[in-house]
């Protein structure tokens, strides 16, 4: 059967978010209209459903790189914040976002808090396999490479 790892990144991260979506675990808060993802960015994201596709690659980095924490998950989303004449520097993503966006997946049953920090749960493994196994006809006509699987 097909996994994520299998899909590119992309494309899985799009289905998953449409997918979330449905889901009414999976809601942004009132502050997320007004929110910028880190404070190395000067405005709020352009894209309307951005919170369901940070959250649909919150919880593809958790199935990849798993068991991970708030810390691990900012400095992924991370950026170089702009001092003006004075060099960047590296300034790691909003942890609040990170930490909603892992409690409304474990309220939902895709992800448990263990020692280490969050890891995919039976429920959200099958989840995410079963999104990467409908895209496969559609990974293999973008990436000929992955018609083997």
């Amino acid at each position: 059967m097909t996994t994520v790892y299998d899909i590119p990144a992309d494309m899985l991260i799009r289905q998953v978010a449409e997918e979330l979506k449905k889901n009414p675990q999976i809601q942004p808060p009132d502050w997320a209209a007004f929110a910028k993802t880190g404070a190395h960015k000067e405005m709020p994201p352009e894209n309307d459903d951005w919170w369901y596709v940070r959250a649909a690659a919150v919880f593809r980095r958790i199935y990849t790189d798993g068991p991970v924490g708030i810390q691990r998950m900012r400095s992924a989303y991370g950026g170089a914040l702009n001092r003006g004449s004075a060099p960047n520097r590296f300034k790691r993503g909003s942890g609040s976002i990170v930490r909603k966006i892992f409690q409304q997946l474990e309220a939902a049953g895709y992800v448990a808090h263990g020692v280490g920090g969050r890891t995919v749960t039976p429920a959200g493994r099958s989840f995410l396999d079963n999104v990467a196994n409908g895209l496969k006809p559609e990974a293999a006509t973008t990436a000929p490479g992955l018609a083997k699987y």
